[in-house]
């Protein structure tokens, strides 16, 4: 018996109970297409974040006020015995070479309003490197002036979102806007750039630093950006800082951040969550296996006469084994190939909604999805094909 002869005999098979088959091939079918998916929205995740980093260069360093211990909190929150200031900012660069940019930032809420047209926002009290340092643009107007961090200037730029809501149609340049209680001039406004790890760069305010720390009456600084020439010089430019600031505050209580490090743990943490959901759909390609069995072995106790005819034409006990182990690997394989049909289509629609999101499956999840499936049907088919090789032909024919 030829693997052709083999295959059409387990396609005649699986064609002539369509509702049990098409019910079993469901079941595999939405096993692929959950693991397929979900792989495809794990690593879209994770490439979206690899962007958001990316796209504020690779020599970025960020000091955060407060040490995080390895059981300690969120660097930056739960309070700091010093404040990170900006006479530490000033240190800071003027004791590291390496340093390019370094850039005060202070951040708040506040109550940002024109006319009778008011909202609460992101305050940024910033300087002006904090441009290029966020790899930020301009749309109109003209970025905060050249001018020393501690005089507080009553100037402002606006994210193109929170301009058109305040100005609508009208031009927002030299308008005079309230931040809090103070007054100050809109001289510019950002090209549109959405959302940078998870502040919405449309929708903010950009004040001097000084006049931020004023609204907000505050003296610590919510961090340091800091931009040095090579991306060589990260490890280097941390000690320095890191040194410095322990000099000046009698203790290291700084958190030094690198793109690498938080892109490098995000992603090593969304690849463990994309294996885990990856995981937990595959469970449901073992449920659609036990269903093919099953299926598989109600088939064998209706097909007696079938089995003991091929038996006593002199079809070997091997040949009828694997009758019914390529029935079911059929069956599999045909469900597994509509899963991906279907994951492929479902991510297509999702990235129409969300299109930038980069959800792709990775070509080892799709082989693997795929290889899964077949691998079911042939396991899980093993058993009733075992059961039909032994049937003797005599007494299978009698039951004819």
């Amino acid at each position: 018996m030829r693997f052709s002869d083999l295959l059409g005999m387990a396609a005649v098979a699986l064609a002539r109970h369509r509702l049990r088959t098409g019910l079993s091939l469901l079941g595999v079918a939405i096993g692929v297409t959950a693991v397929v998916l979900l792989t495809a929205l794990g690593e879209g995740a994770r490439k979206y974040v690899s962007g958001q980093f990316q796209a504020l260069g690779t020599n970025l360093l960020i000091v955060l006020p407060g040490k995080t211990e390895t059981t300690g909190a969120f660097p930056g929150f739960g309070g700091a015995p010093n404040d990170l200031t900006l006479q530490d900012a000033r240190a800071i660069r003027r004791r590291v070479p390496q340093a390019e940019l370094v850039v005060p930032v202070a951040i708040g809420n506040e109550t940002v309003s024109h006319a009778e047209r008011r909202r609460q926002t992101i305050v940024i009290g910033a300087t002006k490197d904090f441009l290029e340092a966020r790899r930020l643009g301009l749309a109109h107007g003209e970025f905060l002036p050249d001018i020393d961090w501690e005089r507080a200037m009553p100037v402002a730029v606006l994210g193109p979102d929170l301009a058109r809501e305040l100005f609508r149609d009208e031009n927002p340049l030299g308008a005079i806007v309230r931040v809090g209680d103070a007054r100050v001039r809109v001289i510019g406004v950002l090209e549109p750039r959405g959302t940078q790890l998870g502040l919405d760069v449309d929708e903010v305010v950009i004040v001097p630093v000084a006049s931020a720390m004023r609204i907000f009456n505050r003296s610590s600084l919510f961090r340091l950006l800091i931009q040095v020439a090579a991306h060589s010089e990260l490890a280097h430019a941390q000690q320095r800082v890191v040194g410095i600031i322990s000099e000046r505050h009698g203790e290291e209580d700084v958190t030094c951040v690198t793109q690498d490090s938080v892109s490098g743990g995000l992603n090593a943490i969304l690849a463990v969550l994309t294996l885990a959901v990856a995981g937990i759909a595959a469970v449901s390609l073992t449920v659609a296996g036990i269903g093919i069995m099953n299926v598989m072995l109600v088939s064998v106790s209706e097909r007696t006469s079938e089995v003991g005819l091929l038996r006593a034409l002199g079809a070997r006990r091997a040949q009828v084994r694997a009758l019914f182990v390529v029935e079911a690997i059929l069956l599999s394989g045909a469900g597994g190939a509509v899963g991906l049909g279907v994951s492929w289509l479902l991510t297509r629609l999702f990235l129409a909604w969300y299109p930038a999101f980069p959800a792709a499956a990775p070509a080892w999840a799709v082989g693997a999805a795929l290889g899964l499936s077949l691998a079911v049907g042939a396991i899980f088919g093993v058993l009733p094909a075992s059961q039909a090789s032994r049937l003797d032909p005599v007494l299978a024919l009698r039951k004819t």
